[in-house]
Formats: structure tokens, sequence, C-alpha cells
């Protein structure tokens, strides 16, 4: 679970309840994980699979600081959007929280998740903003372009898949409802593979074995696809009969990649990448534009919904072909690239070099002369272009869930474009962000949540901020 502080009354310092307690409840909202909110004794209680609405009986599991876990011992009184999860690992895996709950329904809750978080963390008076409803899915299945699998050993036989919650199990996945099937089959014939030819999963706790994790990646509109061996060691046992048997059993697959990381770290890729087959990258199309994706590059994993993401950012920038634009965490230059043909001029950034030269590729396969790339952070670029006399009317950010670094909010009420796009994935940090930036000199104009990643509790937000007359 994450962090509940500020879900609490304030002034509380410990629980009256106690943990093994059964008591009726009344779930009052969702939480951020997807979970039931409710309130025993005017303290707050979190109870996983519980919807808002159902009347419950309700018995603590875990005591946390301020707040309270418990499940569900009894469903007195079930939500009308309740429904049946269609997945059979459903309650084991963990990867995805609401598919007992109706897709129209998982709309409206993710935009009052954005709703709790700006109540939260902000006094802005979200009735005089344009809140818009979520923008969702015609298919809110099978969507996800790239599966990151953890391999393992269970009962003699290879397994790849997602720990299920709070455990060091393993649940195999072998037909994800989210993933695109292409990136299941991929996964099962790899793993396979592997297991056929006794290449040790990694055993963290060993720290024996080889294989960690398998990550594909596939073109929707290509068809191209990418497998990522990540290992513990660089040397893959019988390495030349796993690429024969890869090539022979998945023909048309495009790049074959192996990504060394020899750390104890929860991150999956390590710094050493070497292509085994093929093409070191694989392309992808969203509208008229053509994106090289190699292994490390982020790209965002519903293509579906990117599009629709992307429109909404370009709404929000309200362009009219004259504005200097700044894409201040450019990745490959997806969002800036979308909003080129309504600038004047485009500038992005982003830490990682390898990113750079995607989107400095990907501008010139497309004919955008009018972008420019640079490897940092905007807080260090922005200052450096202002004193050079160059002054972004736009600023586009799309950050990692922790949000903006303070030194960038900074930079921004130094630099004052005149309209901030914030593109976020997480909406607590979201929230804490544009009250910054409302506080010094920024109006919210309007927020629109895209849900990305259906049947989960995740949802994306685009905030329009505009720079108040006089500052």
């Amino acid at each position: 679970m994450k962090n509940r502080k500020g879900s609490e009354k304030q002034g509380q310092t410990h629980l009256k309840i106690k943990q093994g307690q059964r008591f009726p409840l009344t779930i009052k909202r969702m939480g951020i994980d997807g979970e039931g909110v409710g309130f025993f004794k005017r303290q707050v209680v979190f109870v996983p699979g519980a919807l808002p609405g159902e009347e419950i009986v309700c018995e603590v599991s875990k005591i946390k600081g301020k707040f309270a876990e418990g499940k569900i011992v009894k469903l007195r009184k079930p939500s009308p959007d309740r429904v049946a999860p269609p997945c059979p690992v459903y309650a084991e895996c963990g990867g995805c929280q609401l598919q007992h709950l109706s897709y129209e329904a998982q709309l409206r809750e993710k935009k009052d998740i954005v709703r709790q978080a700006f109540e939260r963390y902000t006094k802005i008076n979200l009735d005089k903003i344009n809140f818009k409803d979520t923008i969702g899915m015609d298919e809110p299945w099978n969507y996800r372009n790239k599966s990151q699998l953890q391999v393992g050993h269970q009962e003699g036989r290879m397994v790849a898949g997602l720990y299920s919650p709070n455990s060091h199990r393993l649940i195999d996945l072998e037909d994800c409802m989210v993933q695109h099937p292409q990136t299941n089959k991929v996964t099962n014939v790899v793993k396979a593979i592997a297991g056929d030819l006794n290449i040790p999963a990694y055993n963290e706790r060993k720290k024996s074995g080889v294989l960690r994790t398998i990550v594909t990646r596939v073109g929707f509109e290509t068809g191209e696809y990418q497998v990522v061996l990540v290992t513990a060691k660089r040397e893959i046992p019988r390495v030349e009969l796993f690429m024969e048997e890869i090539r022979r059993r998945l023909p048309d697959v495009t790049s074959i990649v192996k990504n060394v990381n020899p750390k104890k770290t929860s991150l999956i890729f390590g710094d050493e990448t070497v292509v085994l087959f093929g093409k070191e990258k694989i392309e992808e199309r969203m509208s008229e534009f053509r994106f090289n994706l190699s292994p490390r590059a982020f790209f965002q994993l519903n293509p579906v919904q990117t599009r629709k993401l992307y429109d909404a950012a370009k709404e929000a920038a309200e362009l009219t072909g004259k504005e200097k634009v700044v894409d201040a965490y450019c990745g490959v230059g997806t969002i800036g690239l979308w909003l080129a043909d309504g600038a004047a001029e485009l500038r992005g950034m982003d830490v990682i070099e390898e990113a750079i030269k995607d989107a400095q590729k990907n501008a010139e396969a497309h004919g955008v002369d009018h972008a420019m790339y640079v490897t940092g952070k905007a807080e260090t670029w922005l200052p450096k272009w202002e004193k050079e006399g160059w002054h972004p009317d736009v600023v586009v950010v799309d950050p990692p869930r922790t949000g903006l670094d303070q030194s960038l909010i900074e930079t921004l009420l130094r630099v004052k474009p005149k309209r901030i796009v914030y593109v976020s994935c997480n909406p607590s940090t979201l929230a804490k962000n544009v009250n910054d930036l409302t506080q010094k000199g920024y109006k919210l104009k309007s927020l629109q949540p895209v849900d990305m990643f259906p049947q989960t509790a995740q949802v994306e937000c685009i905030s329009q901020l505009i720079l108040k007359e006089g500052n």
C-alpha cells in the first residue's frame, strides 16, 4: 500500500480499533490503490476489493500508524457496479485492481481519485474550473504494448509473471488479459525454450542463475516486436541454440536483445545492452508519426489511448503556430512531435542520452526541422536559454510518478511561460505541484483525466495552467 499521509483526521495519534476486530463498514470512496475507503469511529479503514457505496462486515488485518487495513468478511450490500472479474488469476496477481468494477464506473471513480487529490493538497474549487470526465477506451482489454515478466522456477518448470502482492510468490501469467496477445505469445515461447534448454532463472536470495526478466514490446501498427532477455550475468548458457530456437519458433521476430543487470535492485534494466539478432530498435506508428524504439526508451504503454492523451495535451497547449514550445521530459520526442505542427519552434530535453538521440532521429524522419533536442534537465537548460534571449511560451511536462523536482518548479516560476501543460501519471504529486504553481503566479484552468490503464487504479491527468495577468 502507498503512504496514506493526508487521509486521516487531523490531530489523530493512534487508532482505537484493534487487529482482528470486526465491524460493519460503509465504503465511502475509492482510494488511490483501488481499495475501498470507509470510516469506523471516525478512523479511516482501507479495504481492498470493496467498492464505493457497499456495506460490508470488515475484519481489521493490519494497523499501520494512523490508519487500518481490513478485509471483507461479508458483503451485506453489493454495489450495482460490481461485476465478475474475467481473469482467472485476478485475485492472486495484483497487476489489476478494478476488474470487479464495471468499466463505466471505473471511469467515474478515476475522476473522483483526481478530485480527492486536489481536495487533499490544494484549496482550489474544482467546480470553478473545466474539470472534464475521464476519457476511456472503447475496448478496455489487450491494450499494453510491453510486458516485463520476472522469471522463476516452480515445480520443475520455468514460469514468468508478477509477484503476488506482499509476497515473494511468482504468479505465472500465460494469457494476461490487459496485454497485447502477441506479448503473451512471445513470452510463453521464450520461457518454454529457456526451460527446455535448462537456462537457469536468477534467484535473488541465492544470487545464482542467469535469466531475470523477459521483456517483450510490440508495435501495434507495424507488427514489429522485440524480445529483451534481462540477465544477471554476461554469458547466457547455450546462447546460440537459444537464439536458433527463438528464431525457429518465432520466425517473424524483429529483434532479440540481451540486457545485463547484475545489481541487487528493483530496476528492470542494467546499463549494458547487446543486440543478439536483428535490429536494435523496433518501429511503431501513431497517425503520421513513426517512432524508432530502443530497448530502454520510454514509450507510452497504451498506443490507442496515447493518441487521445496527446490530443488532449495539444488542446491544452492552445497553439496558434507562433509559440515557442518546450517538451521538458521529452523521451523519444513523442509529445513534442505531436504538437510540432502548431509550434513556431520546439525544444526538448531528457536526462537519458539514448532517448535524445532517438528524439533527434524521429524529428529528422518527420521533417520537423524547427525542433532541437538536448541532454540534461529543464532546470539547467531553461535559465541558460533565458539568458540567451530565448523565452518559451508553452512548457509541456510529463514527469515520472514522483512529479516535478522543486528546482524545476522554481525554474518555471522564474521563466514564466504563458502556459504550462502538465501530463501526470500520479494525481497526488500533480495536485501538490499545481498547488505550488498556483500559489505563485499561475491559475489552474482545466483538468482532463485519461484512462491509460483500464482495470487498474491508475489514472493519467492533463492540467492546463495559465500565467495570471500581472505576473
